[in-house]
């Protein structure tokens, strides 16, 4: 058993980074109180910005023009959220409907532009990030193998942009404004925040976030925009209820799912794993996500006016 975990390991945490760093996008966002059910769009938006740039620039800038695809996923992923923010914020359009027309717009541009560009609407890569062995670190007991070895330099990026949000939303009077504008956006204007800045603020950030973990799928375990990024967005979503709207949580939450997901995917060349039906791996992700929510659902800990329209003056 310890052979087949150091074995499926890597992968696993391979399938939590964009998750995690999708999720933590969607804590911003819902924080200011801006629910996003965009996410899955978002993430197309930046698989697909890191894939056209990658391309592009690959056969004069080499492997460099990894990170400035991954940059343009970022920047895609934000961009594209104003849609959603104007509409949510602005409009007090209903923030579910606005963020599913961004699921929907999202997909739909992205593959018309694919074709229009390649001809076809696959857009493939020569190479992405590459798996390495950190020297020292890999050779501590146990924790060695299992962090150490053959890891994407995303993973230390992401996990550091974890540890930042959490000191950012937690112990600086930026992040105490962003939770007060979720939590009772009134009082919050009354003591002089700008509400729509801040949500505005959260909303980007979440389109950022979420357009970096597209950005990671594409130069990780994938290597070929398709158009979709097979609901990943909504699992970031689950993971965050999951994980009660607090950073940490959302970690485990989202390595949960990504362990799950990557017995799903390498259970075919694994014997122990092999005598249970195929079907039952795969839908063993999404079975675990509805249980987690029904589970969870009456413990939720969500922000008080998550999903509520800001009106100044309002008591």
């Amino acid at each position: 058993m310890w052979d087949i975990l150091i074995q499926i390991f890597p992968y696993a945490v391979a399938y939590t980074i964009p998750l995690l760093i999708t999720a933590l996008g969607g804590l911003f966002s819902e924080r200011s109180g801006v629910v996003n059910i965009g996410l899955e769009g978002l993430m197309v938006i930046g698989y697909f910005c890191t894939a056209i740039t990658i391309m592009q620039l690959q056969p004069e800038l080499g492997s460099s023009a990894v990170p400035i695809g991954l940059l343009m996923g970022f920047i895609g992923g934000a961009v594209f959220s104003l849609l959603h923010a104007f509409a949510s914020i602005n409009l007090n359009a209903n923030q579910v409907i606005s963020g599913t027309a961004i699921n929907m717009m999202a997909g739909a541009i992205t593959v018309y532009l694919a074709r229009t560009i390649t001809g076809s609407g696959n857009i493939l890569i020569r190479s992405g990030l590459t798996r390495r062995t950190i020297p020292v670190l890999s050779e501590i007991p146990v924790i060695g193998r299992l962090f150490f070895t053959q890891t994407y330099a995303t993973t230390w990026l992401v996990l550091a942009i974890l540890l930042i949000s959490w000191f950012f939303l937690y112990r600086t009077a930026f992040g105490l404004r962003l939770r007060a504008c979720g939590e009772h956006p009134a009082a919050a204007a009354a003591a002089g925040v700008n509400v729509y800045f801040m949500r505005y603020i959260g909303v980007m950030v979440s389109g950022a976030f979420a357009g970096l973990g597209g950005g990671t799928i594409m130069v990780t375990y994938s290597g070929e925009f398709s158009g979709s990024v097979a609901g990943l967005g909504f699992l970031a979503l689950a993971s965050l209820i999951f994980g009660q709207w607090k950073p940490f949580g959302v970690l485990g939450a989202t390595f949960f799912f990504g362990f799950a997901i990557t017995i799903a995917n390498v259970s075919q060349v694994i014997p122990e794993f092999a005598v249970i039906p195929p079907v039952i791996l795969r839908i063993f992700p999404y079975v675990v996500t509805l249980l987690a929510l029904v589970i969870f659902s009456k413990s939720s800990q969500a922000p008080k006016a998550v999903g509520e329209p800001y009106y100044p003056g309002q008591g």
